[in-house]
């Protein structure tokens, strides 16, 4: 007989955290909830209410378990099979916004796998942000997006794979602001989903609930609440309702406050008649009550088993063998039963309350609750143990060849079972491998740490070594550098296990190559060494075949090690890398290796274009025909993001690199969409066009910070410095540096972008010193490290400053017209600007102003940039005579106006007005006083002066800025004190302060 509580029981604070959660998902308000608990103290129950209150109020529920393969885990099982719950009953969501997930989501969904977006698979990162976005989506598709909810129920995450782990932490860490509820159970078993629960409970990510056991008045409740839903009820429903006292004692003493041994012990003492309904529904004690149910409620278990045959129980020890949840073709195939005989011994177990269907899984079933299965095998003896893992292990290979997917875990874990330990590390060393191609690097460590566990001793170096070949390049491969050195280390020089010299050097190879990624250049130059002297040690008839194999990649590594300056070199540095970095591509394409060959273009395009960007191009397109040859999606598509990158240094345009985040997004390459995004805000900021690179950087920020994605989103970062900077907002800039620095370090403000930026800034402000100090160390340390940025000034902006202060001549001049750089338009727009200058100067007032007509042209795309290079020109103009300084003056003055950049619109003014030019006059509304400010009659001129006020100038230094006179200034700040209410002028400078960080 089943006995089980139809209400929950003592649970009254866990039902209120889960229900504000509920709410709180309704609201769009994401909530991530962990029940931690022993086995049966109901967690499960917990959540199977939780999930009825979810669907009762109209949320989306998703439900998902861990540990369904005999507790070997395989990637994402248990988020793959909550997806799938939800799939086959309400399909797929169709929203344009999941495009770029599709990719990573076809990792969990099968129906998501498509040729179109097949390609590289998406690491753990990509797959949980492509869960997060399907679940948000999945939360708001269902009423007109009112966010409805979405509730993910994942349970006993005590088995679960690491990739889980990392998918769930990163919901918990991004949840706020969905309309999700993540709960999620699991036991208090030491290990990494304890310590996550913990740990984002304790960052406060995540609410950790404890199910406390059931005091004694609450087990005497849930016992009569569950007897009394086994029949009608008493005719008396006061005292005859109520259990007899020493069946509560028996209870309370037992069961120790577990619900789940509370209904087994009353299971059994009804089955036993210890426990019995009288005529009038009551209930009585009618025999011994002192039944032998121990802690892990086996023998209650067993109880239900004997009654059946012994083929029935036969089938569930096999079931229990297999796991919680069980295949029936297998368990038809390790049983041996005919079709018939099966089903009918399925249904006496379901009958005797032991197992059910386990649902979305079709052909699966499951044990009633973990406890049951670990109740039969705890029953077995090992020989019965053993045997019956190796029948299953069998009836899997059989049934399924090549054991694809989660089979070849379980085949493992049976075989581990079985006593088989080499057979077993086989099998999790061919899972391990299986994992990585999935991109599951985390689960193949630890399922290639496990077989290496299950082939201990020196007698087992043979089996061995090759298992730590696979882990030191899984480890390289998921940037654990330290942990692969240490692996690669241990493995013996010669003797038994010993790798021979060539797979030795390829082993250290891949770890120069990774600590090369790392940044780790004198880890990557010591390994060459190694490498070297390796090879030294092949066989004759061996060495050009292996020499062939591991050339191109060690050339590569050294190609970098000699940018960095790590590797010593007399001559020019990147004259060399590139030397390198050609013999690397030749070599690697004559040794069919098609990515080290991708990897060799791509830097040979990066250092090509200090020779021109045709040559650069030629190198990328070299690269894209070997990634499409080949099928190499990731570097199909960051070839076609270079591409268009260069595109737009050349010509401007964005289209390119437009076309090249389409296909990205279509891919789901969710790394190299950012990559794309990114640079386009950046190439928005150089048009001009801030509302656009402000939209695409933020939202750039927070998919790359999820992503954890370092470089790209310290680029996005180094964007919104850029952005700031162009509109001459210092202070928000000083900002965007502070986030930068926390991101890159302190040398990250010595990068010629961060220089550049801030001499933009500078020249919005009018300090045109301070402007081309910035451009002057922007200059030294490009002298000093090779660079492959070519738009902070040194080939444009620089030599027009250091013509404007005649410090630079024509000769100089002319030796940065060679630049191939200088012809880029950004550059270009600025050089012939300086050319002009020095035309002007020698008397060649028409060559100069052609040098200015060909510089407009250039700046075409760049509006800002356009009309700031107008501004400084003119004053060289109005001096020599020539071209149309009053002309580009008045261009400037209402660009700037409008953009809200009033030290160089009021510069355009004071140049009118010595020109003898009329001035267009902007009081009237101008330059846009705020509100409150206007409210407290700040006239246009006095806002001014009070913007100024923020870094607490003097009046001599803001009479300069704005070209009047001290005498006006002192005015001026009277009137702001008298209008403002500050008492006196460091007040009003603070206030000041405080009215731009508002507006900011």
């Amino acid at each position: 007989m089943l006995i089980t509580s139809p209400t929950v029981i003592g649970r009254g604070a866990e039902l209120a955290v889960l229900d504000e959660g509920l709410a709180a998902a309704r609201d769009g308000d994401g909530r991530a909830v962990f029940l931690l608990g022993e086995a049966g103290i109901g967690k499960s129950r917990l959540a199977a209410e939780c999930a009825f209150r979810a669907f009762t109020r109209g949320l989306a529920v998703l439900r998902g378990r861990s540990g369904a393969t005999g507790g070997a885990a395989t990637p994402f099982r248990p988020v793959a099979e909550a997806l799938l719950s939800f799939v086959r009953l309400g399909g797929l969501p169709e929203d344009a916004e999941l495009a770029p997930y599709r990719s990573a989501l076809g990792g969990l969904l099968p129906e998501w796998r498509t040729a179109e977006h097949a390609g590289a698979p998406a690491s753990p990162v990509e797959t949980a942000e492509a869960m997060l976005r399907l679940l948000g989506t999945i939360g708001r598709d269902l009423t007109q997006h009112r966010h409805p909810g979405c509730l993910l129920v994942l349970e006993d995450l005590h088995d679960a794979d690491t990739e889980t782990l990392a998918l769930i932490e990163y919901l918990c860490d991004n949840i706020q602001g969905q309309p999700i509820v993540l709960l999620a159970t699991l036991r208090p078993e030491s290990g990494p989903a304890e310590q996550l629960a913990r740990q984002v409970a304790q960052r406060r990510a995540a609410v950790l609930s404890e199910p406390r056991p059931l005091t004694g008045e609450e087990v005497r409740v849930m016992a009569e609440a569950a007897l009394a839903a086994t029949g009608p009820p008493p005719h008396d429903d006061t005292a005859a309702a109520r259990l007899p006292q020493e069946v509560v004692d028996r209870l309370a003493r037992d069961a120790d406050g577990n619900p789940f041994v509370v209904e087994e012990l009353l299971s059994a003492m009804i089955t036993a008649d210890a426990l019995r309904r009288g005529p009038a529904g009551d209930w009585h004690v009618s025999g011994d009550l002192d039944i032998d149910v121990p802690r892990t409620v086996v023998h209650s278990v067993s109880q239900r088993s004997a009654r059946l045959s012994p083929d029935g129980r036969a089938l569930l020890n096999s079931a229990a063998v297999l796991g919680r949840r069980f295949s029936l073709a297998v368990l038809q195939a390790v049983t041996g039963l005919p079709d018939r005989d099966l089903l009918v011994h399925l249904r006496a177990g379901m009958d005797a309350h032991l197992i059910s269907p386990s649902h979305p899984m079709g052909d699966w079933y499951e044990f009633r609750h973990t406890l049951t299965a670990e109740a039969l095998v705890a029953a077995l003896v090992p020989a019965e143990r053993a045997a019956i893992a190796a029948r299953g292990a069998d009836a899997i290979e059989r049934a399924h060849p090549g054991l694809p997917g989660e089979w070849c875990v379980l085949v493992a874990a049976l075989r581990e079972t079985a006593g088989d330990g080499r057979a077993a590390a086989l099998r999790f060393a061919d899972a391990g491998r299986s994992a990585l191609d999935d991109g599951a690097v985390d689960s193949a460590v630890s399922l290639l740490e496990r077989a290496l566990d299950l082939l201990p001793g020196a007698d087992q170096a043979a089996q061995r070594s090759p298992l730590v070949e696979q882990l030191v390049f899984t480890l390289a491969e998921n940037g654990q550098l330290d942990r692969a050195c240490a692996l690669a280390d241990e493995l013996p020089e010669a003797g038994p296990g010993a790798l021979d010299a060539g797979r030795a050097a390829g082993l250290q190879a891949r770890i120069a190559w990774a600590a090369v990624t790392a940044g780790r250049y004198e880890d990557a130059a010591a390994r060459v060494r190694q490498v070297r002297q390796l090879l030294r040690l092949v066989p004759d008839g061996d060495g050009p075949s292996v020499r062939a194999a591991l050339g191109p990649a060690v050339k590569m590594v050294e190609a970098h090690l000699v940018l960095s300056g790590t590797l010593e070199h007399d001559g020019d540095r990147t004259l060399e890398a590139e030397r390198l970095a050609e013999q690397a591509a030749a070599g690697a394409e004559r040794a069919g290796l098609p990515e080290i060959a991708c990897q060799a273009w791509q830097l040979l395009a990066v250092l090509a274009r200090r020779h021109g960007f045709e040559q650069a191009d030629s190198y990328l397109e070299k690269c894209l025909v070997l990634a499409n040859e080949h099928r190499l999606t990731a570097w199909q598509l960051d070839t076609l993001m270079w591409l268009g990158v260069n595109d737009f240094m050349c010509t401007g345009s964005s289209t390119r690199l437009e076309r090249a985040h389409r296909a990205a997004l279509g891919h789901g390459a969710l790394a190299l969409m950012y990559r794309a995004e990114a640079a386009m805000a950046m190439q928005q900021v150089l048009r001009g066009d801030y509302a656009g690179a402000r939209e695409l950087a933020d939202r750039c920020a927070e998919g790359t910070a999820r992503l954890r994605d370092a470089d790209n989103h310290q680029f996005v970062l180094l964007t919104r410095v850029a952005l700031a900077a162009h509109q001459g907002r210092r202070r928000q800039m000083e900002r965007e540096l502070a986030e930068f620095r926390r991101w890159g370090g302190e040398q990250s403000l010595q990068s010629p972008q961060a220089f550049g930026s801030r001499a933009i800034c500078a020249l919005l402000e009018e300090d045109h010193d301070q402007a081309l100090r910035e451009l002057d160390e922007a200059f030294a340390w490009e002298q000093g490290n090779p660079s492959v940025h070519y738009l902070n000034g040194r080939y444009g902006l620089r030599p027009l400053l250091r013509a404007l202060t005649g410090q630079a001549d024509a000769e100089e001049h002319a030796a940065t017209v060679a630049e191939p750089a200088a012809a880029l338009p950004w550059n270009r727009q600025f050089e012939r600007l300086a050319f002009a200058v020095h035309e002007g100067r020698a008397g060649r007032g028409e060559q100069a102003a052609a040098a200015v007509a060909q510089a407009q042209e250039a700046g075409e795309p760049f509006l800002m940039a356009r009309r700031l290079g107008q501004r400084l020109v003119a004053p060289a103009a109005l001096e020599g005579g020539w071209g149309d300084p009053v002309g580009w003056l008045r261009d400037a003055e209402e660009y700037f106006h409008d953009a809200g950049v009033p030290a160089v619109a009021n510069s355009c003014r004071d140049l009118l007005r010595r020109a003898g030019a009329t001035v267009r006059q902007r009081r009237r509304g101008t330059p846009g006083v705020p509100a409150d400010l206007r409210r407290q009659g700040l006239t246009a001129r006095e806002y001014e002066v009070f913007l100024l006020l923020a870094p607490h100038l003097g009046n001599q230094e803001i009479a300069e800025r704005l070209y009047i006179s001290p005498r006006t200034v002192e005015k001026h700040v009277a009137n702001l004190l008298a209008k403002t209410g500050r008492p006196h002028r460091s007040a009003l400078c603070d206030y000041a302060a405080e009215q731009i960080a508002r507006a900011d």
